[in-house]
C-alpha cells in the first residue's frame, strides 16, 4: 500500500493501537515514530536529518512535531534506540516544547543525549534500561533485546499491549564475532515470534544489498596495515559517535607507535563519554592534546576527526579548504572510515579531490577496506522474518528503494503483500486483531533548523537562496512622477552574480521606461503595479538575451 492523499485518520478505536511515522521513511535520518494506545503516546527515537545541497544554509532538518504538539501532556516516554545523531539529534527541540518528557535508552544513548541536552541547559529525566529488562511505561509494556550497530549498547524494544506486539529494531546489523562481543539476541527474536509478533519495524538501510554485512573486526587489520605504511601523518575522518572504528584506530595507532590525537568537539565530548562509561579502551599514554600533538614527528601522530560526510564546517572539509590549522600534503595520508549517506556523495568526492590535489593520499571505501555497514543486509533481514514470522511489516528508515527492497525481501518469506506496509512520514497505521490497516495520511513537512531559528525557513526561503547561489541579484531602481507616472530618474541597474558588467542592462533601460510611460497613459500609478511592470520587462530580457532567471528586486519611488 502506499497512501499518498492527505486524508484525516478516524478516531481512534478502543483496544486499537496506533503507529504514525513522523521521520525515516523515504530518507536516511530524523527517525521518529509515536504509538498510541489508550489516549496516551510513547515516542521511539528523536532523530535529525542533515541538509543536502539544495538546502543552503540549513544546520539540520528535524522531524515534524505538528501532530503531537497538542498532546505533549499524553507523552509517556521517549524510547531512545541507539545514540546516533539520525535517532537523539531531534531530542532537545522536542523537549523544549516540554521539558519533563522522560527519555529512555541505554547507558551510553542516555549520557550522549545528557551531553546535548548539557548545551541547551535542559536537565532531563532519563530511566536507563538495558538488554532484558522489562519495563511498564503507561499503558506500554516495553522489553529491551540487544542488538549490535555501528555504536555500543544498541536495543529494539519490543511493544506490548492488548492490541498486539510490535517490534521496532531501531538500527541493527548480525555482526557474528562483533568487537565488544554483543550479539544481536536472535533468542530473544525467536522467543518473540513464539510468542506473536504482529507488527514489525524494521530497518531497510541495506536491504537492497544482497548477502551478509561483512565482520567489523575485518576492518582493524586494514587500518593497522594503512597506518604502518603511512610515511608522514594520518588523518582519520569517522562519525563522531563510531565508538567501535575509533577504538580500532587507537589499537592501530598504539600498535605502530603513534599517539592520536581528537579533532572535533563532538568527537572530543563523545569519546570521553565512551571512555569514562567503559565503552572504549584507551591504551596508556596513546592519547595526546591536539596543540602538544604539532610538537611530534609527523610519523608519530594520528588525528582521528569528523567531516567524513563531507560536512563544510566539519573538521576534514576546512582541512581540505585550507581553512584549519594542520594543512594536508604530500605523504599525508588520509582514512575516510565511513559509508556514504545517500545525499552526500557529491559532498564527500569533492572533500577527497581537495585532499588528493594537496597531495595527500586518500583511503576510503571505494579503494580499501575501511568500513563497514552497520545495518543489515538482505541476508541478514531474511533470517529475521523467518525467525520471527510476523504478521504484518512496516519497513522504517531508508530511502524509497530501500522500503521497497525490504517488503520484497519480508513477502518472500511468505508474508503476504497486503501485511506489508510500505509507508510515508505522516501514515497513520492501526493495528488491531493482529491486523495493521493504514487508516490516514498526514501532511508532514520538514523543519529547518538555521542559526537560532527553527522552524521559521520555509522552502520558498530555500528557493530563494538557490535562485541567488544560482541565477544572481538584479535590483532596478526607478524614481517617477506622482503626478504623471513618468520616469524621472533611472532606471538605475545594479547586477550580482553576473559576469557581465552592468552596461550591458544599458539596452533594456529604453524597454522599462517605455513600459512604465505605456502604464502611465493607461492611467497606473500604484507604486505595488509599476514594480511589477518594471520586474517583468527586465526578467525577459534577461532570459531571452541572458539565459538567466535571477532574483529581481524593483523599487519605484514616486516624487
Amino acid at each position: 500500500m502506499s497512501p499518498n492523499a492527505i486524508t484525516s485518520p478516524p478516531t481512534l478505536a478502543p483496544g486499537t493501537l496506533r503507529v504514525t511515522p513522523l521521520g525515516g521513511l523515504g530518507e536516511i535520518g530524523r527517525n521518529m515514530t509515536v504509538f498510541e494506545y489508550e489516549g496516551k503516546l510513547l515516542i521511539v527515537d528523536c532523530g535529525v536529518l542533515f541538509p543536502e545541497e539544495h538546502q543552503p544554509g540549513v544546520d539540520l532538518i528535524l522531524p515534524d512535531f505538528e501532530p503531537i504538539k497538542h498532546r505533549l501532556n499524553d507523552i509517556v516516554g521517549v524510547v531512545l534506540t541507539h545514540g546516533h545523531e539520525d535517532h537523539i539529534g531531534a531530542v532537545p527541540y522536542l523537549l523544549r516544547l516540554k521539558r519533563d518528557i522522560p527519555l529512555i535508552g541505554s547507558g551510553l544513548t542516555l549520557a550522549l543525549v545528557e551531553a546535548k541536552l548539557k548545551e541547551h541547559r535542559i536537565k532531563p529525566y532519563s530511566l536507563t534500561v538495558k538488554e532484558g529488562q522489562d519495563e511498564r511505561v503507561g499503558p506500554f509494556d516495553l522489553e529491551f533485546v540487544a542488538v549490535n550497530h555501528s555504536i555500543p549498547d544498541a536495543l529494539a524494544v519490543a511493544i506490548k499491549t492488548p492490541a498486539g506486539t510490535v517490534l521496532a529494531t531501531g538500527d541493527f546489523k548480525m555482526d557474528q564475532l562483533p568487537l565488544d562481543g554483543r550479539l544481536t539476541d536472535l533468542r530473544a527474536f525467536a522467543r518473540l515470534g513464539e510468542e506473536g509478533v504482529d507488527l514489525f519495524l524494521v530497518d531497510s538501510t541495506n536491504a537492497d544489498v544482497p548477502g551478509f554485512t561483512p565482520l567489523e573486526r575485518s576492518i582493524g587489520p586494514v587500518l593497522d596495515q594503512v597506518i604502518g605504511k603511512a610515511p608522514r601523518r594520518v588523518i582519520v575522518a569517522s562519525f563522531s559517535s563510531h565508538v567501535h572504528r575509533v577504538q580500532q584506530v587507537l589499537d592501530a595507532a598504539h600498535a605502530n607507535g603513534r599517539r592520536v590525537a581528537l579533532l572535533g568537539r563532538s568527537m572530543l565530548r563523545n569519546m570521553t563519554i565512551a571512555a569514562d562509561l567503559g565503552y572504549l579502551t584507551v591504551p596508556e599514554g596513546v592519547l595526546i592534546d591536539y596543540k602538544k600533538a604539532q610538537d611530534l614527528p609527523d610519523d608519530k601522530i594520528v588525528f582521528m576527526s569528523t567531516g567524513s560526510q563531507g560536512e563544510p564546517m566539519a573538521v576534514l572539509s576546512r582541512m581540505a579548504n585550507l581553512d584549519h590549522a594542520i594543512e594536508p600534503g604530500p605523504g599525508d595520508t588520509v582514512i575516510l572510515a565511513s559509508s556514504l549517506i545517500p545525499g552526500n556523495e557529491n559532498a564527500v568526492y569533492r572533500v577527497i579531490d581537495g585532499l588528493t590535489k594537496l597531495g595527500a593520499t586518500v583511503v576510503h571505501k571505494g579503494n580499501a577496506k575501511v568500513h563497514v555497514s552497520g545495518h543489515a543486509a538482505a541476508g541478514e533481514l531474511l533470517y529475521c522474518y523467518n525467525i520471527l514470522k510476523p504478521k504484518n511489516v512496516l519497513p522504517v528508515h531508508g530511502e524509497y528503494r530501500h522500503l521497497m527492497a525490504n517488503a520484497k525481501l519480508a513477502q518472500d518469506t511468505g508474508i503476504p503483500a497486503e501485511r506489508t506496509i510500505i509507508g510515508e512520514n505522516g501514515t497513520v497505521v492501526d493495528l488491531k486483531d493482529g491486523i495493521a490497516t493504514v487508516v490516514g495520511q498526514l501532511d508532514i513537512g520538514f523543519v529547518y533548523v538555521d542559526g537560532s531559528t527553527v522552524g521559521e525557513i520555509t522552502d520558498a526561503d530555500l528557493k530563494d537562496r538557490r535562485i541567488l547561489g544560482e541565477e544572481g541579484f538584479i535590483s532596478v531602481i526607478v524614481v517617477v512622477d506622482a503626478a504623471t507616472g513618468r520616469v524621472i530618474t533611472g532606471p538605475e541597474i545594479h547586477a550580482r552574480g553576473f559576469a557581465e558588467d552592468d552596461s550591458v542592462f544599458d539596452d533594456v533601460k529604453p524597454k522599462i521606461a517605455a513600459a512604465l510611460a505605456e502604464a502611465a497613459k493607461s492611467g497606473v500609478r500604484d507604486s505595488h503595479a509599476l514594480s511589477q511592470i518594471v520586474r517583468r520587462t527586465i526578467g525577459r530580457w534577461v532570459n531571452q538575451r541572458l539565459r538567466r532567471r535571477p532574483m529581481i528586486v524593483p523599487l519605484v519611488i514616486e516624487a
